[in-house]
C-alpha cells in the first residue's frame, strides 16, 4: 500500500506541510524535510519551482523564483532525494506544474519519483480527464497517487469524478483565490467545508490554501481529514531561518 493510503487511514487529524524545494537557499531542501519530520509533521509536499506558477500566491511565487535562482532544476531535485529515505519515512508528494514535467518527460519523472521514494504528485494544472485517459495507468506503473483539487466553484459532477479517479486524498481549496495565510475563515468557506463534507465523497479531504495558525488549522479539519500549509511556513521560514522549523508546527497543534 502507499505510503499516503496507509497514512489516510490512520485515526488522526492530519498536518501536511508544503515548502519550494530549494528555498531559502539551494541546498536546504533535506534539512528542512528532516525538521519537519522530527517535528511531527504527517506528510510534506515539496514544492518544484516554476517561472509561471499560476495557482500560487505572492508568497511561493517569490519563493520558486528565488529557488530558481538559486539553481534549482528537476534533475536538482532528485540528486537531492536521492537518499531521503534513509532519513525520512512520512510520504512525500511532488506538487508542480505539468509542462516542466511533460519537457522532462513524463515517464522519466515518474521513474525518478519511484526511485527516490516519493509517493504521490499534486498537477494543478494537468485536468482530471486527461490524466484519466492519458496518464493513469503510468502513474499507476510507477506507485504514484496522483491528487486533485476542487475549489468553491467546482461542479458537483465534476468532484464526483475526480472522486471516482482519486486513489489519494482530494485537495479541498478553502478559496478561489490564489495560496495565501488567512487568520481566519469566514462563514462561506465554513458552508462549502460542510457542503462537500456532506457528499460523503470516498476519498478523504485535506483542506489548503489560507491555513496559518491554530485556529485556521481547527476550522479546516472540522470537516476534513486534515490541512495543509504553504505560505505561512515559507513566510516563517523567511523570519525565523529554517531552523526555526520546529516553532511552526508547535504553534499550529
Amino acid at each position: 500500500m502507499n505510503r499516503i493510503q496507509s497514512l489516510l487511514e490512520q485515526d488522526h487529524k492530519l498536518l501536511s506541510i508544503y515548502f519550494t524545494a530549494g528555498f531559502p537557499q539551494l541546498e536546504d531542501t533535506v534539512s528542512i524535510l528532516k525538521q519537519l519530520e522530527a517535528s511531527g509533521v504527517d506528510m510534506i509536499e515539496l514544492g518544484l519551482p516554476f517561472s509561471d506558477p499560476l495557482a500560487d500566491g505572492p508568497t511561493i511565487q517569490e519563493s520558486s523564483t528565488q529557488a530558481l535562482k538559486n539553481g534549482m532544476t528537476t534533475d536538482k531535485l532528485f540528486d537531492q532525494l536521492k537518499d531521503v529515505r534513509n532519513h525520512i519515512s512520512v510520504p512525500l508528494i511532488v506538487m508542480g506544474y505539468f509542462n516542466p514535467m511533460m519537457q522532462y518527460g513524463v515517464e522519466r519523472f515518474c521513474q525518478r519519483c519511484k526511485e527516490v521514494g516519493i509517493d504521490g504528485l499534486i498537477i494543478p494544472d494537468l485536468p482530471v480527464n486527461v490524466y484519466h485517459e492519458q496518464y493513469q495507468a503510468l502513474f499507476q506503473q510507477y506507485g504514484l497517487l496522483n491528487m486533485f483539487l476542487i475549489t468553491p466553484q467546482t461542479p458537483e459532477a465534476r468532484i464526483r469524478f475526480i472522486d471516482e479517479v482519486s486513489e489519494g486524498f482530494i485537495y479541498m481549496v478553502s478559496s478561489a483565490a490564489t495560496t495565501g495565510a488567512q487568520n481566519s475563515f469566514g462563514d462561506t468557506q465554513a458552508e462549502y467545508f460542510k457542503r462537500i463534507g456532506a457528499m460523503k465523497l470516498n476519498a478523504k479531504l485535506l483542506v489548503g490554501f489560507g491555513i496559518s495558525n491554530a485556529e485556521t488549522y481547527q476550522a479546516a479539519t472540522a470537516h476534513s481529514k486534515g490541512a495543509i500549509i504553504g505560505s505561512a511556513f515559507i513566510k516563517h521560514m523567511e523570519s525565523n531561518g529554517v531552523a526555526s522549523v520546529k516553532d511552526f508546527i508547535n504553534q499550529i497543534r
